[in-house]
């Protein structure tokens, strides 16, 4: 293994002590191995460093620009290390972070303010988007992502486990009447989604089973926000994650339909680069919204 940082460190030990023995004792190591790693240099680097007498070590030309040279290299590294020490006791720096909007809206927004408190320095560079961004082309740190991950190279922490339910506004029950049985969506306005990989389909219990059953309507949405706002206006049936209706229903804006239908279940995780080595800041962004998201989703 290259050491020659170890090395240069070695020498100019001994260049700024005078003798091998002194840096020896100040390095814990022995005299004829600082010599020995000296000569190694000066064997590398094809030129004599020191001349050797039986009283005083002193510098060639060549010596003293390589004393130079190390004194300022071991400096620089020096100073890149404090920097990054100082990182982790007042972090700062920047987090991309991208969330489906309902999550982000409903679990991590209020959360926010709590962090800066803490870790005022930290900027949050927040993306809401209920499509599945590539991290690595998006430039992103951290995702949020509600649904079945797909096999990479992310590392994953899992927050909960959502659970999509079917809800309506009181006015448009009233207008269209409640659907008893899964056929009965036939006959009502399903609001959807319009990215990729939505599906016009609902997973459903059927007879203990779960099945998927066609839906249509006249909204095709990119986010679940939108769907959310619509089916509380009145326009349809909606089928969303639970975290995002539950203030809905709690307040009378939105009723559940076809509770006993057995609604499927996504779990929601936060995936990042980089596994353990990842940069302090980000570390503190996951260690402080883990829990505190992870609570938020057990309350459902």
């Amino acid at each position: 293994m290259d050491n020659r940082a170890g090395e240069m460190m070695v020498f100019v030990r001994v260049v700024e002590a005078g003798s091998f023995s002194e840096a020896a004792r100040s390095l814990l190591m022995t005299p004829s191995t600082v010599s020995k790693l000296v000569q190694r240099i000066e064997l590398r680097l094809g030129v004599r460093l020191l001349e050797r007498s039986t009283r005083k070590l002193s510098l060639t030309d060549e010596g003293r620009l390589y004393y130079e040279r190390c004194s300022r290299l071991l400096s620089d590294l020096d100073e890149i290390e404090v920097s990054l020490t100082r990182d982790v006791r007042t972090a700062h720096g920047t987090i991309r972070v991208n969330a489906s909007v309902a999550f982000g809206t409903f679990g991590i927004e209020p959360l926010l303010q709590e962090f800066w408190e803490q870790h005022p320095n930290i900027v949050v560079n927040l993306s809401l988007s209920d499509e599945i961004i590539d991290l690595y082309l998006d430039r992103t740190d951290i995702a949020f992502r509600v649904g079945k991950l797909a096999d990479s190279s992310l590392t994953a922490r899992l927050i909960g486990t959502a659970r999509r339910r079917m809800v309506a506004s009181s006015a448009y029950l009233g207008k269209r009447g409640t659907p008893e049985t899964i056929e009965d969506l036939d006959y009502h306005n399903c609001l959807g989604f319009n990215f990729r990989r939505a599906q016009p389909v609902w997973p459903l219990n059927q007879g203990g089973r779960i099945v998927d059953r066609m839906v249509q309507g006249n909204l095709l949405a990119n986010n679940g926000e939108t769907v959310r706002r619509l089916a509380v206006a009145g326009a349809g049936i909606a089928r969303l994650a639970d975290f995002h209706i539950d203030p809905d229903v709690a307040a009378g804006r939105l009723v559940e339909v076809l509770n006993d239908t057995g609604h499927d279940t996504e779990e929601v995780h936060a995936v990042f680069l980089g596994g353990p080595n990842i940069p302090q800041r980000i570390r503190l962004f996951l260690d402080f919204m883990v829990p505190r998201l992870q609570a938020f989703m057990g309350r459902r």
